[in-house]
């Protein structure tokens, strides 16, 4: 086996394509670590070929952030009728620190536009037979009636939740709020512990 030593190989002058291996290499073993262009320069697979991961990956392909979880850190009072924001105080995590635990909203971060998930649950106390709950998204202040949902309960003087959920194309900037409503006739509670917010970027 030969050996080259070299610091640099080009291509000869009026050629745009260097071609490493030809039809006698199946196989192009690299031993140590490689830089595959300059920053700003463009690396194409083309179709047919695969890329095939044995390794550690790090730095490609895509990642769902960013992302949020939050909670009610208590039940919060319910007026008749009265579409209200939940109180989602508390965090499980803000992966990008989009999510606002005074205001209880995502928010769409500098440099993160794009495809969101975004799914809210509330549980309401006290609904009696026939009388319902209702949740929605808010987008910006207005509320999305794509994501109004209702369920009325078929018993006495129980607890009734609603879930709801979107994907949404959103820019920086955007924010999404979860409000809920019941018709029950005097206030209600809705219960902490059966309640959640959350939503993460999509991959593209």
């Amino acid at each position: 086996m030969s050996k080259l030593e070299t610091n640099t190989i080009d291509n000869i002058s009026g050629s745009s394509t260097l071609t490493i291996g030809d039809s006698n290499a199946s196989t192009i073993s690299i031993p140590k670590n490689i830089t595959l262009g300059a920053s700003g320069t463009t690396i194409t697979v083309p179709s047919g070929a695969t890329i095939t991961n044995n390794g550690t990956q790090t730095g490609f392909g895509g990642a769902n952030t960013p992302a949020f979880s939050a909670y009610m850190s208590a039940n919060q009072t319910i007026p008749n009728e009265t579409f209200t924001k939940i109180a989602f105080n508390t965090e499980n995590f803000d992966v990008g620190g989009c999510y606002d635990t005074s205001n209880y909203r995502f928010t769409v971060p500098s440099g993160q536009a794009g495809k969101y998930v975004i799914v809210a649950k509330s549980a309401v106390d006290g609904i009696d037979d026939q009388e319902s709950i209702s949740i929605a998204l808010y987008k910006n202040g207005s509320r999305d009636d794509k994501t109004y949902f209702s369920d009325y309960s078929p018993y006495v003087n129980r607890v009734l939740y609603a879930q709801t959920q979107k994907i949404y194309a959103l820019d920086v900037g955007d924010y999404i709020e979860a409000f809920v409503a019941h018709a029950e006739g005097d206030a209600r509670a809705a219960e902490y512990s059966l309640s959640y917010f959350y939503g993460f970027k999509l991959i593209e």
